[in-house]
């Protein structure tokens, strides 16, 4: 992405956790490791870009990446899913705003928060005027 700073990336505690839980003898146990919340694996299910690695864990194709977006600027929408594919277009239409990405097996649960970044063209918005949505109509 051609905005894209203040990358964080995850991958050192990401191998830490993956060598603890592959020790003998260790306190990290694969149903504390494989523990994604129910909602996370639907949202991963539905809306998960498939990644071309195997899980780390249970060594199955079934991997997938989430990315959610967060920022004031993005009012009603931060917190949503978005495709790597709407980014870009939301990095010209933002000023700022964060993403994270996050893996999840489908097969074993193993989750993990794997990078951060803010994306946007640094130009200070407004957060955009709320839009009704299905639940303002009828619940």
């Amino acid at each position: 992405m051609w905005s894209q700073r203040e990358v964080i990336d995850y991958a050192l505690q990401r191998r830490s956790t993956l060598e603890t839980l592959r020790r003998p003898g260790r306190n990290l146990a694969r149903l504390d490791a494989c523990d994604a919340d129910p909602m996370l694996t639907r949202a991963a299910k539905h809306h998960g870009e498939l990644s071309d690695a195997p899980c780390p864990v249970c060594d199955k194709p079934e991997l997938t990446t989430l990315r959610y977006v967060f920022g004031d600027q993005l009012g009603q929408y931060s917190g949503r899913i978005k495709a790597t594919r709407e980014l870009e277009e939301m990095a010209h239409e933002f000023g700022e705003f964060k993403v994270v990405v996050v893996e999840i097996c489908l097969a074993c649960r193993w989750n993990f928060m794997i990078q951060s970044y803010l994306l946007g063209d640094g130009v200070k918005r407004k957060p955009p005027r709320r839009q009704p949505t299905v639940e303002d109509l009828y619940g």
